[in-house]
C-alpha cells in the first residue's frame, strides 16, 4: 500500500540517514511529526493499529541516542513495508520487538516535550485572551536611573564581544535593551503548513532544509535553490544572491517568510527571509518576537537578554502618562505594555501593548511640537505689512500669470508677514507647481519694507538655479528708494573679490535677496536687516542649520532702551508633498499651505513599467528621441557594482552604454562620489545641451531643470521609494514636448509591484506621497535622518485613529499645564524622546 503519508515518512528517514540520524529532518524532530503524521495516515485509510504503533515508535526514535536511531528507523521501515494484518496486529511483531528491545536498553532519560512546531504545521485557532488584572503602576524606585542606565555588560552572558555586537544596534544600556523592540512576530498557532499554502499568499513557514545548491546563470550571476519540508509537503526556495548559501545548513530548521509562487506545479518562495529556529522557540510561544539583528546575534539571543533586562529594570520604568489619560483612552500601563511586547501571551494583549506604545510616541511628538509652537509665538519678528498695490506691482512684473492656488498661498503668506508673530509656514506642492514664484512675491514684500531676504538651498546647483530664477522674477522691480532689487549668490564657490563684494552688500543692506548654500550661515556672514528666510528642500538640512539662518536677524531696541532679539519670518518649501498625518507630526508646529494646481501648458508624462528583457526596445526608443533633438536620463541605484546586491551600477553601466549601446551619443556620468566641481560641470553640460544622455544615481533627484529632457529610464526601480521615483520623473516633462518615464524592474514581491503600479497609475504627488508613507514609513519617506522627527519604534503614521487620540490628549494636557511642571516624569520622557532633534521649525 503506497500512500502519501507512507512515502513522506520513507523520504524523511532517507534524509535522516544522510544527516547522521540527528532527528533534524523535520522541524522539531520526530516528536513533532508524530501527531500530524498519525492524523494524515488515518485520513488516507491506513489501519489504526499500524498508525498507533508507528506513532509510538516515532516518539521513541526522538528520545533515543543517535547511535541507536538507525536500528529503530530500519525497524519502522520494515513495519511500513510489511504492515501487520488485523488478525496478527495484537500479537508480537518481530520489528516491533526489535524497537522495544532498543528502547528498553537505553538508560532512563527525561523525555523531551512533544510540543512543537507541529503548531507550525497544523494551524490552530487563535489563543483565547487571558483574563489579567493589571498590576498597579507605582512610582519608579529611587535607584531607577541607576538600574536603567546600567551597561549591558551588567547582564549575565554579555561580555565585551557581545556588548560590541549590541552597540552596533544602538543598545548600550539596560534601558536601550528594554526599548529594542521586535520588528515583527511569528505566531506559530497561525503559521501555515506547506500543504495548506496557496500561490499568491504572503506566508511564514517553519521548515527543514532538505537540499541546497548553487546554479550559475552567467559569468557573474548565480542563484541559490533549496528544497524545504515541514512534514506536510515540500517547496522550492530561490535566492538571487550567491552568498545566501553560506548562511544555510542542510538538516537545520528555519523560519522562512515570503510570497508563495507556483513553478511547473511546485510551490515556491522567491528570496524568502529566514532565521534558524529550535524546538524550544515554539515551546516558548506560540507568539515568537523577531528582533532587528546584526552579524553574530540571533533573535533568540536578543530575546533572552531582553527578558533579563525586563527582570532587572521593568520596575524602574514607571509610567509617564498620567493615569487619567490612560483611563480615558483605554490604555494599558507602560510596564505591562513592554512585557507583552517582548513576551506576548496572546494576540489581543500584544495588540493592546502596541496601541499603548504607538500612543506614547504620538503623544510625545504632539507635546513637543506644541511646546515649540508655544515658544515661537512668544518670540518677535519684524512686521512686514503690504497692500494690494504691492502685490499688483509684483504680479505685473511676472512673465506669466499666477495660478489660483499660487494667488491663494501668496495671500496667506502676506497675512503672516504683516504680524509680529514669526511666520512658520510650510508651502508644499507637486513638482513644477510654482512654489518659487510664491517665495519671490514674499521677498518683494520684504524689500518693499526695506528688509532683506535669504533663500537656503541644499546644493550648489539648486542654489544657482534659484539665483537665476529669482533674478529673472525680481530684476524689473525696485526698492522704495527707486533702486533696482539686487539678488546675490553666496556659495562655497563664490570666492575672492566677488565674495567680499557680496558680504559687504549683505552687511550694508545693498543686497536685497541672498541665495546660497550653507555658506550663508557661516561665521562672518552678517545681514543688515534680515527679516524673511526661505528654506528649500528643507528636509535636507539639520535643524541647527535652519535655526542658524533664522537667528541672523538683527536686534531691535525696545521703548525702554533694551535690546529685543528678533527672529526672521520663515517659509519652508518642500518639493515632496507631505501627507496629512506627517503634517500633524513632523510639521505640527508649522502652518501648511498647499499649491494644488499646476501651471497651464505642462505636458503629461507617460509612465510605464518594463521588465529587463524589454531594455533593447527602450534603448531604441531613447535613440529615436535623441535623434529628434531631445535629451534623456538613465538612473541607477548604485555608484559601483556590488557583490552582495544584484542591481545596476552607474559607473560600470556608463562605460558599457557608451561602448556597446550608444557609441555615437554623448553620455555624461553623475554620482555622489564626484567632487562638487565635477558634479556641477556635468550638470551644467547637460543643461546646456552638450550631453545627450545623463547616466546618474539618485543625486539627480533635485536641482536639474532641463526642459529639453523628455526620456527617463530608471533601472531597478523597486530599489527607490515612491516619492523619490516621483521626484525623478519630475526631471522630465518640464517643456512642451511629450515625455516618458520607464520603470525597469524584475521585482515580483507584492509591495514593490504595488509601489511601481501606483506611480504608473497617477501623477498626483499628494496621492503618491500618501501611498509611499503607508508602504515605507516616515524615515524612509523623508529620505534623511535630519527630518526633525525622532525615530518611531512602534507608531505608524498611517494609524490616524491613534494619532488623533494622542493629539487630543496632548492638547488637553498642554492647555492645563504647558510647561508640564505637574508631570516631571512625562516632562523628562518628552525631553528624552526629542533629544538631539532641536526645533522642528
Amino acid at each position: 500500500m503506497a500512500t502519501n503519508a507512507l512515502t513522506r515518512l520513507r523520504n524523511i528517514f532517507a534524509l535522516e540517514e544522510k544527516t547522521g540520524w540527528r532527528d533534524r529532518s523535520v522541524v522539531g524532530g520526530m516528536a513533532a511529526l508524530q501527531e500530524r503524521w498519525s492524523d494524515d495516515a488515518q485520513a488516507e485509510g491506513i489501519g489504526r493499529g499500524l498508525v498507533q504503533e508507528v506513532g509510538t515508535r516515532l516518539l521513541r526514535y526522538a528520545e533515543a541516542a543517535e547511535a541507536d536511531r538507525q536500528q529503530i528507523a530500519q525497524a519502522i521501515l520494515e513495519l511500513l513495508d510489511n504492515p501487520p494484518s488485523p488478525a496478527t496486529a495484537s500479537g508480537p511483531d518481530p520489528a516491533l520487538a526489535a524497537i522495544d528491545q532498543v528502547a528498553s536498553s537505553q538508560t532512563e532519560r527525561p523525555s523531551r516535550p512533544a510540543v512543537l512546531p507541529e503548531a507550525a504545521v497544523a494551524p490552530a485557532g487563535p489563543t483565547p485572551p487571558v483574563a489579567r488584572r493589571e498590576t498597579p503602576v507605582s512610582a519608579p524606585p529611587s535607584n531607577a536611573a541607576e538600574k536603567l542606565d546600567a551597561p549591558v555588560t551588567s547582564l549575565r552572558g554579555v561580555g565585551p564581544a557581545r556588548a560590541e555586537q549590541l552597540a552596533r544596534l544602538g543598545v548600550e544600556t539596560v534601558w536601550d535593551l528594554i526599548w529594542h523592540l521586535p520588528s515583527r512576530y511569528d505566531d506559530f498557532s497561525r503559521m501555515r503548513s506547506i500543504a495548506d499554502m496557496q500561490p499568491g499568499e504572503q506566508v511564514t513557514v517553519a521548515a527543514n532544509l532538505w537540499k541546497l545548491e548553487n546554479r550559475k546563470l552567467g559569468m557573474k550571476r548565480e542563484m541559490v535553490q533549496a528544497v524545504l519540508n515541514d512534514g506536510t509537503g515540500s517547496l522550492r526556495a530561490t535566492w538571487w544572491n550567491k552568498w545566501i548559501g553560506a548562511k544555510l545548513e542542510i538538516g537545520q530548521s528555519y523560519r522562512f517568510s515570503g510570497k508563495v509562487g507556483l513553478h511547473m506545479g511546485y510551490k515556491t518562495l522567491e528570496s524568502p527571509v529566514f532565521e534558524p529556529i529550535e524546538t524550544s522557540d515554539i515551546a516558548n510561544g506560540p507568539i515568537l518576537p523577531v528582533y532587528p539583528l546584526t552579524e553574530g546575534l540571533t533573535s533568540k539571543t536578543v530575546g533572552d537578554l531582553a527578558e533579563q533586562a525586563l527582570r532587572e529594570g521593568l520596575a524602574a520604568v514607571g509610567d509617564p502618562v498620567p493615569e487619567e489619560i490612560r483611563h480615558k483612552f483605554g490604555l494599558t500601563s507602560l510596564p505591562n505594555a513592554l512585557k507583552q511586547i517582548h513576551q506576548p501571551e496572546n494576540p489581543e494583549l500584544l495588540d493592546a501593548a502596541r496601541k499603548r506604545l504607538a500612543f506614547d510616541e504620538f503623544f510625545y511628538i504632539q507635546l513637543g511640537v506644541q511646546q515649540r509652537r508655544h515658544l515661537l509665538q512668544r518670540a518677535t519678528a519684524p512686521a512686514l505689512p503690504s497692500d494690494e498695490a504691492v502685490i499688483e506691482r509684483f504680479t505685473a512684473a511676472l512673465p506669466f500669470q499666477l495660478t489660483g492656488a499660487q494667488t491663494r498661498v501668496l495671500g496667506e503668506v502676506q497675512r503672516d508677514l504683516a504680524r509680529t508673530v514669526p511666520m512658520s509656514r510650510l508651502v508644499q506642492g507637486d513638482v513644477g507647481s510654482g512654489k518659487t514664484a510664491v517665495a519671490a512675491g514674499a521677498m518683494f514684500i520684504a524689500a518693499a519694507n526695506g528688509a532683506q531676504s535669504a533663500l537656503l538651498a541644499p546644493t550648489q546647483i539648486l542654489a544657482e538655479q534659484h539665483y537665476r530664477g529669482l533674478s529673472g522674477l525680481l530684476s524689473s522691480l525696485t526698492r522704495p528708494d527707486g533702486a533696482p532689487l539686487r539678488v546675490a549668490l553666496l556659495t562655497g564657490r563664490v570666492t575672492g573679490n566677488e565674495r567680499e563684494e557680496v558680504l559687504a552688500g549683505l552687511a550694508d543692506g545693498s543686497v536685497d535677496v541672498a541665495v546660497g548654500t550653507t555658506a550663508l550661515i557661516q561665521e562672518g556672514v552678517a545681514f543688515h536687516n534680515l527679516a524673511f528666510v526661505v528654506v528649500d528642500e528643507q528636509h535636507r538640512f539639520g535643524v541647527e542649520q535652519r535655526g542658524a539662518l533664522r537667528d541672523k536677524s538683527p536686534d531691535e531696541e525696545s521703548s525702554e532702551g533694551e535690546a529685543t532679539s528678533l527672529v526672521s519670518h520663515m517659509l519652508v518649501m518642500s518639493a515632496t508633498p507631505i501627507p496629512r498625518s506627517l503634517a500633524l507630526t513632523v510639521y505640527g508646529d508649522l502652518d501648511v499651505s498647499v499649491i494644488d494646481e499646476l501651471p497651464p501648458g505642462r505636458t503629461p508624462i507617460v509612465t510605464k513599467r518594463f521588465t529587463p528583457g524589454e531594455r533593447e526596445r527602450l534603448y531604441a526608443f531613447l535613440q529615436r528621441r535623441v535623434a529628434e533633438g531631445r535629451q534623456a536620463y538613465i538612473i541607477y541605484p548604485l555608484v559601483e557594482e556590488s557583490e552582495k546586491l544584484d542591481v545596476g551600477a552607474a559607473v560600470d553601466e556608463h562605460a558599457r552604454l557608451q561602448k556597446e549601446i550608444f557609441p555615437d551619443l554623448r553620455l555624461g556620468l553623475l554620482h555622489g562620489r564626484l567632487n562638487g566641481g565635477d558634479k556641477d560641470a556635468v550638470m551644467r553640460a547637460f543643461g546646456e545641451g552638450e550631453l545627450d544622455v545623463l547616466v546618474s544615481t539618485s543625486v539627480v533627484e533635485v536641482g536639474i531643470d532641463v526642459p529639453n529632457a523628455t526620456v527617463m529610464l530608471i533601472e531597478d526601480a523597486e530599489r527607490f521609494g515612491l516619492a523619490q521615483l516621483h521626484q525623478f520623473r519630475g526631471r522630465v516633462g518640464r517643456g512642451s514636448h511629450e515625455s516618458h518615464c520607464a520603470l525597469i524592474s524584475r521585482a515580483d514581491n507584492p509591495t514593490a509591484v504595488e509601489r511601481l503600479d501606483a506611480l504608473v497609475a497617477t501623477t498626483d504627488g499628494f496621492e503618491i506621497a500618501e501611498k509611499d508613507l503607508e508602504l515605507r514609513g516616515p524615515g524612509d519617506f523623508l529620505g534623511t535622518r535630519q527630518s526633525g522627527l525622532p525615530d518611531l519604534k512602534m507608531a505608524m503614521l498611517s494609524d490616524t485613529a491613534t494619532l488623533a487620540l494622542a493629539q487630543q490628549a496632548a492638547q488637553e494636557l498642554f492647555a492645563a499645564d504647558p510647561e508640564l511642571n505637574g508631570y516631571p516624569q512625562l516632562q523628562e520622557r518628552v525631553a528624552r524622546f526629542w533629544r538631539g532633534h532641536g526645533d522642528v521649525s
